[in-house]
C-alpha cells in the first residue's frame, strides 16, 4: 500500500533531482523510496565472506609505505 509524504526541500535540490529522474526515466518517488529502502536494509556483508576468506584476513602485515601496485608489477616482472 503506497502512502503519501510531504517533504520540504532545497528548491534547487528538487530541479536537480526531477532533471535525474527524467535522464533516468523514474519518479523522484520511486529514488526516495529506493533510497530509504537501501539505508534501512539489514546489513548482509558480514554473510557473503567465507570462512576461508575469514580465517586469511589479516594474516599478512605489511609495512605502512608499501607499495603494492609496485610489488605487483615486479611480480609480474620476474614472472614473465
Amino acid at each position: 500500500m503506497d502512502t503519501k509524504l510531504t517533504l520540504k526541500l532545497n528548491q534547487s535540490i528538487i530541479e536537480k533531482a526531477k532533471e535525474y529522474a527524467k535522464e533516468n526515466k523514474t519518479s523522484i518517488s520511486s529514488l526516495v523510496e529506493n533510497y530509504l529502502s537501501q539505508i534501512t536494509q539489514e546489513k548482509k556483508s558480514d554473510n557473503n565472506i567465507s570462512p576461508l576468506v575469514k580465517s586469511l584476513s589479516g594474516i599478512i602485515d605489511l609495512p605502512e609505505e608499501f607499495d603494492h601496485k609496485k610489488g605487483y608489477a615486479d611480480y609480474l616482472t620476474n614472472k614473465y
